[in-house]
């Protein structure tokens, strides 16, 4: 028998923090007349924070909480863009409109006691 292990309470806060930073972002994203079409989008070898979407350009969003905008943005490397990139092929294959739609890849940064900042095209795919 596999015995439970307590949460980590750094993990937990650190979860709860970005789970706000995703909804200030979706939030956001709103405002700018983006449809949030999945949160948390979980596939093999990936996971896209948000997949916002207006007409057929959908956005694959990977959303950073942290002090300053460098940072976040560097927060996201080549590894972790692979790793989203593979997710978002796996959400479009399964859209009934797929060669319809324009991907891009963003990041929205939150900042503290700051709006998020929203970084269009932050990537291009890998293809």
């Amino acid at each position: 028998m596999r015995q439970e292990r307590a949460p980590d309470p750094k993990r937990r806060r650190n979860e709860a923090k970005g789970h706000r930073g995703e909804m200030f972002a979706a939030i956001a994203l709103r405002l700018k007349g983006y449809r949030i079409v999945a949160r948390r989008y979980r596939a093999p070898g990936g996971e896209i924070d948000l997949i916002a979407r207006r007409g057929g350009l959908v956005l694959i969003v990977e959303v950073k909480a942290r002090a300053t905008l460098q940072a976040a943005m560097d927060a996201v490397g080549p590894f972790a863009e692979r790793r989203i990139e593979a997710a978002a092929d796996h959400w479009l294959r399964r859209q009934p409109d797929y060669d319809l739609l324009s991907l891009r890849f963003d990041l929205v940064a939150v900042l503290p006691r700051r709006w998020p900042v929203h970084v269009a095209d932050a990537w291009r795919a890998r293809r």
